[in-house]
C-alpha cells in the first residue's frame, strides 16, 4: 500500500508542470518581458512626439524644433524595432524549448504506463495530445502569450497617459469597454465549450485514420474502401461541423466587438473636438489621444482570437495532464531484490488472473529448468498468450507466483524481468529501419555484427536477407521493403536469437512457416542447450520434442506430460495429433510402400507435392 501510495504521489507531482518549465527558461522571460516592457514605453512616447509637433511647430510656429522631434521619432522606431525582435526571439526560443521537453517528458511518460492504458485507449488519441495539444501549448507560451501579456500591459499604460491628457475624455473608452469585455467573455466561454469538442473530435479521427492506413491490405482484402471512406467522412463531417460551429460562434461576436470599438473612436473624436473648441484641450493634446486611441484597439479587437487560443491551450493543457495523471499499476518495488545472473529457471505457482471480470487463467503451477523446454497448446482464448504476457509482466497475477530463479517477479526489476527473456510475439512488428537493426534491438549497443548474422542464419533467414540488394542494410518495417508473412517471422525469431538472454519464448511464432522451415528452426533451438524454452503452438510438431507439454483449456491446465505420455491418455493433445497427422500417416504408408525418395530434411518431398 504505501509503494503504490509513494508512486501516485510521485506522478503526481508532475500534475501541472507549466510552471516547472517556465522556471527552466525564466531568465529568457524576464529578458523578453524587460524588453516588452521598452517597446511598450517607446510606443507610449510616440504620441507625446506627435502633440510638441502639432502643438509646438504647426499651432506655434516652432520650426527649429521639428527636426529634433524626427529624430526622436526615428529613435523610438530604432530602439522598438530591437526591443520587438528581442522580445519575439527569446519568446520564440523559450516557447519552442519548453514544447519540445513537454512532448519528450509525455512520450517518456506514455512509455512507461502498463499495457492497461494502451488496452483502454486509443493510438490516435495519444498522437493527438502528443502532437496537436503540445503545439497549442507552444503557442500560448510564445507568440500567443507575449501578445495577451502585450495587450493587457499597452491598455492598462495607454489608459494611464489618456488619464493624464484628459481625464473626462478618457471616460468615453472607459465606459465603452465594459461592453466590449462582456462580449469578449461571452466568446470566450462559447469558444472553450466548442473547442473542447473539437479536440475530441480530433483524436478520433486520427484514430480511424491510423487503424484505416494500418489495416489498408485488409480493407482492400475485403473490399470494405467504400465503407471506410464513408466511416471517416462521418468523422470528419462531425469535425467539420464543429469548426462552422466555432466559426459561426465568431462571426456573431466578433463583429461586435470591431463595432465598439470604432464607435468608440468617433466619439472620442466628436468629444475631444468640444474639448479643444472650449479650450478645455490644445488641438495636439486631441491628436495624441486619438493616436492612444488608436493604439489600443488591437488587444480589444484581437480579445476574440486571443482569448480562442488561450482557451485552446488551456484545453490542451488539461488533456495532457490527463495522461500525465496515469499511473502506471505495474511498477517496480521500492527495495527490488538484485540476481548477479540469471539462470532461467521459471516458475507458475498456482497462478490466476482475470480481466474485465473474466477468468483467464485458474490454478496454472508449471516448474521450467535452465535449458528445459516446455510446449503449451490449447484452443483460441485458452489463455496461452497471457503466460507471456505475465512472464514479461505486461499485468500482474491475481493470485499465485511468478518465480524466476526462485525470485517473485514483483520483486525484481522491470528491467530484469523483461531482460530475462526474449520474445517472439504472435503479432509480428518490425522497425521501419535496417534488417540489422531490427534484429540488433534486443541489445542495440554491444551487439557485433556477427551476431546478427549468426542469429538469422539460426532463424533460416539469412538466405532471403542475402538475396537482397542491400542485404542486412535493406529497410523493412511499415514502410520498407514488402517482405511475407513468414519472413517477418523469421525476422523476428532472429531477432529473440539475438539478444543474450536464458529463456527464450516463442508465441506461436511459426504458424507463417511452412514445414520444413519449421523443422529447420526446432533443429536450431534444439542446439541451443542452455536456453530454456517456452513454445507456444498449434502445431504439434512445434511442441512434440519438448520436455512437458501443456494442453490448457478455458484457462486451466487440462493435460500435461510428453508427447508420448499424452499420446497414450487420448485425450484432447491425441485428438489434435489425428486432425492434424491423419491423412499424412496414409500418405507415408503409401511412400514407404511404392519406395519414394525423402528429401535431405527428413520429411517425404512426394507428401507435400
Amino acid at each position: 500500500m504505501n509503494e503504490a501510495v509513494s508512486k501516485r504521489r510521485e506522478f503526481l507531482v508532475n500534475k501541472n508542470p507549466i510552471g516547472t518549465y517556465i522556471r527552466q527558461y525564466w531568465r529568457h522571460y524576464l529578458i523578453a518581458m524587460l524588453a516588452l516592457f521598452g517597446a511598450i514605453a517607446l510606443d507610449l512616447c510616440a504620441p507625446i512626439v506627435t502633440k510638441h509637433i502639432i502643438d509646438d511647430v504647426i499651432v506655434n510656429g516652432r520650426t527649429e524644433l521639428l527636426m529634433r522631434y524626427l529624430l526622436a521619432f526615428l529613435g523610438i522606431g530604432a530602439g522598438k524595432a530591437v526591443f520587438q525582435y528581442t522580445k519575439e526571439y527569446l519568446f520564440d526560443v523559450s516557447s519552442v524549448g519548453i514544447a519540445s521537453k513537454m512532448r519528450r517528458n509525455l512520450f517518456t511518460h506514455v512509455q512507461k504506463l502498463s499495457m492497461g492504458y494502451f488496452d483502454k485507449t486509443n493510438t490516435g488519441e495519444i498522437l493527438a495530445r502528443m502532437k496537436d495539444d503540445v503545439d497549442r501549448v507552444w503557442d500560448a507560451l510564445g507568440f500567443v502569450g507575449m501578445l495577451i501579456i502585450e495587450g493587457v500591459v499597452n491598455v492598462v499604460s495607454i489608459l494611464v497617459c489618456m488619464i493624464r491628457l484628459s481625464p473626462y475624455l478618457t471616460l468615453v473608452p472607459l465606459a465603452i469597454m465594459p461592453f466590449v469585455g462582456y462580449v469578449a467573455i461571452k466568446l470566450e466561454n462559447k469558444l472553450g465549450k466548442v473547442y473542447d469538442e473539437i479536440s475530441e473530435q480530433n483524436a478520433t479521427l486520427n484514430t480511424v485514420a491510423q487503424e484505416n492506413l494500418s489495416g489498408v491490405r485488409t480493407v482492400k482484402a475485403f473490399a470494405r474502401e467504400d465503407f471506410e471512406i464513408q466511416k471517416f467522412e462521418n468523422h470528419n463531417k462531425r469535425f467539420y461541423d464543429l469548426n462552422m460551429e466555432q466559426a459561426r460562434t465568431l462571426i456573431k461576436y466578433d463583429p461586435n466587438i470591431t463595432l465598439l470599438t470604432r464607435v468608440m473612436l468617433v466619439l472620442v473624436l466628436l468629444c475631444g473636438g468640444f474639448l479643444v473648441i472650449s479650450g478645455s484641450m490644445t488641438i495636439g493634446a486631441l491628436g495624441a489621444f486619438m493616436e492612444y486611441a488608436n493604439n489600443i484597439l488591437w488587444p480589444i479587437e484581437n480579445i476574440g482570437w486571443l482569448s480562442n487560443a488561450l482557451a485552446s491551450a488551456i484545453a490542451s493543457n488539461r488533456k495532457i495532464n490527463r495522461i500525465l495523471q496515469e499511473v502506471p499499476k505495474i511498477s517496480g518495488p521500492e527495495n527490488p531484490v538484485t540476481i548477479d545472473k540469471i539462470q532461467g529457471r521459471i516458475e507458475f505457482q498456482n497462478v490466476c488472473f482475470s480481466m474485465h471480470g473474466a477468468e483467464i487463467l485458474a490454478d496454472i503451477s508449471f516448474a521450467l529448468d535452465k535449458g528445459k523446454t516446455l510446449g503449451i497448446m490449447g484452443m483460441t482464448g485458452s489463455g496461452k498468450s497471457t503466460i507471456v504476457n505475465l512472464i514479461e509482466r505486461f499485468y500482474d497475477v491475481d493470485e499465485g507466483k511468478i518465480l524466476i530463479d526462485g525470485v517473485d517477479i514483483r520483486k525484481l526489476p522491470l528491467e530484469t524481468v523483461r531482460k530475462s527473456s526474449s520474445v517472439v510475439m504472435q503479432d509480428v512488428f518490425l522497425f521501419s529501419d535496417s534488417i540489422e537493426e531490427n534484429v540488433r534491438l534486443g541489445s542495440r549497443g554491444i551487439m557485433d555484427f556477427e551476431t546478427v548474422r549468426e542469429a538469422a542464419r539460426e532463424a533460416d533467414a539469412s538466405e532471403f536477407i542475402e538475396r537482397m540488394t542491400d542485404q542486412y542494410d535493406t529497410v523493412v518495417g511499415e514502410r520498407g521493403v514488402g517482405l511475407s508473412g513468414g519472413q517477418k517471422q523469421r525476422l523476428s525469431i532472429a531477432r529473440a536469437l539475438a539478444k543474450p538472454s536464458l529463456l527464450l519464448i516463442f508465441d506461436d511464432s511459426t504458424s507463417a512457416l511452412d514445414m520444413e522451415t519449421e523443422y529447420q528452426i526446432q533443429q536450431e533451438l534444439s542446439a541451443q542447450e542452455g536456453r530454456s524454452k517456452i513454445i507456444i503452438a498449434h502445431r504439434i510438431s512445434a511442441v512434440k520434442n519438448a520436455d512437458e507439454i501443456l494442453v490448457l483449456d478455458h484457462g486451466r491446465i487440462a493435460e500435461r506430460g510428453t508427447h508420448e505420455q499424452l499420446m497414450q491418455e487420448k485425450g484432447f493433445y491425441y485428438s489434435t495429433y489425428e486432425a492434424q497427422y491423419g491423412d499424412y500417416h496414409k500418405a507415408i504408408n503409401y511412400i514407404e510402400n511404392h519406395q519414394i525418395p525423402q528429401n535431405k530434411k527428413g520429411a517425404k518431398q512426394a507428401v507435400w507435392q
